[in-house]
């Protein structure tokens, strides 16, 4: 069909052809509650659809309201605490709630609306629900932003935060202003240890250059990598990386290997 040549019977056509599908889509049932489910297109990518429900309000309208269960499904596999603070999650979580005008009640999500308004509000509740799965993309695909927030959070779970100093620079190493630490954890009487955190090949390749010249230095010091995911990293640019370094951990949701190898390097 050419649509340069569509007249406004063809446009009314086809905008009732849509409105047909789509009113197809959506179903509307009663609880025994009287609390009603409303089923739309919108669905999980396991393929559960979105949980929607409609409350009558005293006032008129309705309370269109998830009763709490997109949290909990979320919270099966994500610490959904970081949507609530104050890192990169936490930001970009009130400003979805802020611009879809979604309240959120103790993991319930809803929104009131006059029944007039009732389909539209629907579909921004469904837009709303979406965006927040969407934040548990940050965990699969870490933004390097939030990577340094939860490598941070993981050290600190592990070392006083006295001991801890970020973007350190070696004292008596030439230029070292251009060659800084992401951290320095104090050791004891051991060597200090010099970590790492590595989301990238890019950050890969920093690191390398950074340990290659402390070590020219002749800087007396334990490394440590701490990876956004080991995997990801080119091999060549692993492999310099491992001459370099003293210990790596893969991952940075290694809880248990970066505490126990922390611990051992810094006790």
């Amino acid at each position: 069909m050419n649509l340069t040549c569509l007249n406004n019977m063809d446009i009314q056509e086809i905008q009732k052809a849509i409105c047909s599908s789509l009113c197809a889509e959506v179903k509307v049932s009663e609880r025994e509650d009287g609390v009603l489910f409303v089923s739309t297109p919108f669905c999980f990518p396991d393929g559960d659809a979105y949980s929607i429900y409609l409350k009558k309000l005293q006032t008129g309208g309705f309370r269109i309201t998830d009763m709490g269960i997109t949290l909990m499904r979320l919270s099966y596999e994500n610490d959904i605490e970081k949507f609530r603070g104050e890192g990169t999650r936490g930001k970009l979580f009130r400003q979805i709630l802020s611009e879809i005008d979604l309240s959120d009640a103790d993991g319930e999500f809803y929104m009131e609306t006059p029944a007039t308004a009732l389909g539209t509000n629907i579909f921004r509740f469904g837009q709303a629900l979406t965006k927040i799965h969407d934040l548990t993309f940050l965990n699969r695909l870490r933004a390097e932003s939030t990577f340094y927030e939860d490598l941070r959070e993981k050290l600190l779970g592990c070392v006083d935060a006295e001991r801890l100093k970020e973007n350190y620079i070696v004292p008596g190493v030439a230029n070292g202003a251009d060659y800084p630490v992401d951290y320095f954890i104090e050791s004891g009487e051991q060597q200090p240890l010099y970590l790492f955190g590595v989301p990238n090949r890019d950050k890969a390749r920093l690191a390398t250059i950074i340990l290659q010249h402390l070590i020219a230095s002749k800087a007396d010091f334990n490394s440590m990598i701490i990876f956004q995911d080991m995997s990801t990293i080119p091999s060549r640019d692993l492999s310099r990386l491992t001459n370099a370094a003293n210990d790596m951990i893969a991952s940075v949701d290694a809880t248990d290997d970066i505490e126990r190898k922390l611990l051992r390097r810094i006790k």
